[in-house]
């Protein structure tokens, strides 16, 4: 579906997105305003419901209680694969989560968590600040009456949690794995049967074999939701996430009616939680690899084999997307922005890392 017929779909739809709107109008009292926001984590979920808290807090403080920020848990309002809709309709006002879980509303969502083979963390914000990407992102959220920013980031992810080691390619035909976004549907051409589960449902369903593996995000997080407690065949390096970002939301009428100073905290906001989010993931990975292995769990890497599938793979997702000129649009962006930043990168901090692990051991 093209960018055209996205925006002739939002315009039948916005007498339906006004309806919403009026049922659903933030609370006002004595020029006070209660905002709700929405998340797609499960109440106390490493890192992830950490950003979502933070970011409301810090739109709750900065406004001095003029914006009040009322934070629901995945389930609490409406379930964590709702929020988008939720916004858009505007029965909740703010969300936060992963875009690439909304790629059914349009696939140009993945480039603003993660891609296959796609950006590091600090190639993201690269292209989002000082490229396309803030602009591209506000592109898609006008056709969805939306106004997001990048509000989180969990720096590269794992490969994931196996109950078999990973040989070659043909062991993921008839997996079941639990995967979103892009990375889900390469996994999908190379056999797997992949499930886009919620991470408040993962541990769940990997302990009752409903799926035979998981990626969620990183050793401290996954430390946290216990999938050690269920299998001890780690891949630490995953061509899916190589630096997701997380997103925060407004519906798009809520956000014009707010104050520029209002505005521009929703904004400050989440550009704190991306940073300290960051942060936050990768101080705490370090030290919980390390409790991992002294339990038990056994590191992995993928064959280059696998690899090279994986590669194969991505880019036939990429190819059955490149008809949508808005997705062809952002790819075409993302792409060069990343070869331009990886140059310097790579020649540069890269060097350094491999000096440094050799002269220090």
């Amino acid at each position: 579906m093209d960018r055209r017929s996205f925006l002739k779909n939002s315009a039948l739809s916005g007498g339906a997105v006004a309806a919403g709107s009026a049922l659903a109008a933030p609370a006002y009292a004595q020029g006070k305003r209660t905002l709700t926001l929405v998340t797609t984590w499960g109440r106390g979920l490493a890192g992830v419901h950490d950003s979502a808290q933070r970011a409301a807090d810090i739109i709750t403080e900065m406004s001095d209680g003029a914006l009040t920020v009322d934070l629901k848990a995945a389930g609490e309002l409406v379930g964590a694969f709702e929020v988008f809709d939720a916004v858009t309709s505007g029965q909740a006002d703010m969300y936060h989560g992963a875009d690439y879980y909304f790629t059914g509303q349009h696939p140009g969502y993945a480039f603003f968590t993660a891609i296959p083979f796609g950006m590091t963390a600090q190639e993201l914000v690269n292209w989002y600040y000082h490229g396309d990407g803030g602009a591209m992102h506000d592109q898609l959220g006008q056709i969805f009456n939306l106004k997001s920013f990048l509000a989180g980031n969990t720096g590269a992810q794992a490969g994931g949690w196996f109950r078999k080691e990973i040989n070659g390619p043909e062991d993921f035909n008839g997996l079941k794995f639990r995967m979103p976004g892009l990375g889900g549907k390469a996994l999908g051409y190379m056999g797997a049967s992949v499930q886009n589960l919620p991470g408040a449902e993962v541990y769940q369903a990997l302990a009752s074999g409903a799926i035979d593996g998981t990626e969620w995000i990183g050793p401290w997080a996954d430390e946290k939701a216990g999938f050690n407690e269920i299998t001890k065949i780690y891949y630490t390096a995953g061509f899916h996430e190589p630096g997701a970002g997380l997103s925060l939301a407004t519906n798009r009428e809520v956000f014009d009616s707010l104050t520029p100073a209002q505005q521009r905290i929703i904004e400050v906001a989440a550009g704190d939680t991306h940073q300290w989010s960051l942060a936050q993931f990768l101080n705490n990975n370090g030290s919980a690899l390390q409790r991992l292995t002294s339990g038990g769990v056994t590191i992995r890497e993928f064959p280059d084999s696998v690899w090279d599938a994986m590669g194969v793979a991505s880019q036939k997702v990429y190819d059955e997307n490149m008809s949508d000129d808005l997705f062809k649009e952002i790819f075409d962006s993302v792409q060069a922005s990343m070869k331009s930043s990886s140059g310097w990168l790579t020649r540069s901090e890269g060097a350094y890392r491999t000096q440094r692990d050799r002269v220090l051991g």
